[in-house]
């Protein structure tokens, strides 16, 4: 069993474009003046308790301008750093299947009418995927490659309650099934450290994941950010920081449980600096990305080790 994508003991996601594309390709995060029904009170009005006020799309374009515009300016900004490469448009903000279909094919379309795009990301939550919604998306899947991203989080229903998800885990397993009917490539979300779970409760998200038909997860560490309602919850006591050394072992261990073929998109999360509460050690990226390539070296994990399909 080969232990290696590269110099990387996971399948990670430059790796998979850079053979899918041929180059270097790059993502353009994209807000395209959407809510959520978990904010405007369709479900609730409080929204995810770790949600920032951007709808967690802190990074992308300004929302008041079109998508061609936040696209062409992001990427004026990227080419001072990179000469060459192509784009993922990336709709990352608030809920990108939640608004009329009329108005979801135009703000697609028009990301797709970018010069160098070769791809399309959309975020959204597994209960705004109506029949309409699917349609479109078989469509756009037929024009270009397409992966749509869902917010799991967690496999459990206990903690997702208590974080204000505002759906069960049955509803993302028929979200799932009618988008793979479709062969619409998913990526789910997962986040470690979330109230009340310990190690076997994030592994335990991992491995039902990697049982699942799904072509990419991004791993998070829960971030705790001003202006958000999980701020009342850790100031009564309610939870605790993971240590970068418990991040690094469980994340470096749920490698080892994951499916080979499942393309890693992310390996820890980004906050704005001026909003990040803690763990203040989360803006160190490269330091943990290198803590996370040592610890597979020295354990000799890599992913797939741990894996059994029952």
């Amino acid at each position: 069993m080969s232990k290696y994508w590269g110099d990387k003991r996971y399948y990670s996601l430059n790796y998979f474009l850079r053979e899918k594309f041929g180059s270097k390709v790059y993502k353009i995060s994209l807000d395209a003046g959407f809510s959520c029904p978990n904010r405007d009170g369709k479900i609730s009005s409080g929204g995810c308790v770790f949600c920032s006020a951007r709808g967690s799309g802190d990074f992308a374009g300004n929302r008041d301008y079109s998508i061609s515009k936040q696209f062409k300016d992001i990427k004026t900004l990227m080419e001072k750093k990179w000469k060459e490469g192509k784009y993922i448009a990336y709709f990352q903000a608030y809920t990108n299947t939640y608004a009329p279909i009329n108005v979801l094919r135009e703000k697609f379309e028009e990301a797709l009418q970018e010069e160098g795009v070769v791809a399309l990301s959309i975020a959204t939550r597994p209960d705004c995927l109506s029949e309409e919604v699917l349609n479109l998306l078989e469509e756009l899947n037929s024009k270009t490659y397409l992966w749509i991203e869902l917010g799991l989080q967690t496999v459990s229903d206990e903690t997702a309650k208590l974080i204000n998800r505002g759906y069960k885990l049955k509803v993302f397993e028929e979200a799932l099934k009618n988008l793979r009917d479709r062969k619409i490539d998913v990526v789910v979300h997962s986040i470690f450290g979330l109230p009340g779970e310990d190690k076997e409760d994030m592994l335990k998200t991992v491995k039902y994941l990697s049982t699942k038909d799904i072509q990419g997860i991004k791993f998070h560490l829960l971030h705790l950010m001003k202006d958000t309602p999980l701020v009342h919850l850790y100031n009564r006591g309610g939870f605790k920081f993971l240590e970068e050394n418990e991040y690094v072992d469980i994340l470096c261990e749920s490698i080892g449980f994951l499916r080979k073929d499942i393309v890693v998109h992310r390996l820890t999360g980004d906050s704005p600096r001026e909003l990040l509460i803690g763990p203040q050690w989360s803006l160190k990226k490269w330091e943990i990305l290198n803590a996370i390539d040592d610890n597979l070296k020295n354990k000799d994990i890599y992913q797939g080790l741990y894996f059994s399909p029952k």
